[in-house]
């Protein structure tokens, strides 16, 4: 334990900082889990969760809690995941596909 007058006041803003990051960075995980969730579960939600956790990475970064670059891996990463899982997810679905109904016809085709 400290005896100095200055150690003791470091030693408490040492354990203030790191209940605040603790917190920030579990908000940055359940946010994270979150969105992967929705990718897997609910895609139609992924957009959203994804950018509610863009916004809690940028915040943990504004409080300190996460530097930027950190931040911007875990953004880029997580976006490419959401982006192929739309893209794959768009390409299987039937209404992708042009259905043979919807194309006209050729005989129904006006002749001039």
């Amino acid at each position: 334990m400290a005896n100095h007058k200055s150690a003791l006041k470091r030693n408490r803003q040492s354990e203030t900082r790191r209940t605040r990051n603790s917190i920030n960075k579990t908000k940055v995980s359940n946010a994270v889990k979150k969105t992967r969730e929705a990718i897997l579960n609910a895609p139609e939600n992924a957009e959203a969760a994804l950018r509610h956790a863009m916004s809690t990475l940028q915040g943990a970064v504004t409080k300190g809690a996460l530097h930027k670059r950190t931040a911007a891996r875990r953004i880029s990463r997580l976006a490419k995941v959401v982006s192929s899982s739309l893209r794959d997810r768009a390409a299987s679905s039937p209404e992708a596909a042009p259905s043979p109904e919807a194309a006209p016809s050729p005989e129904a085709a006006p002749t001039s």
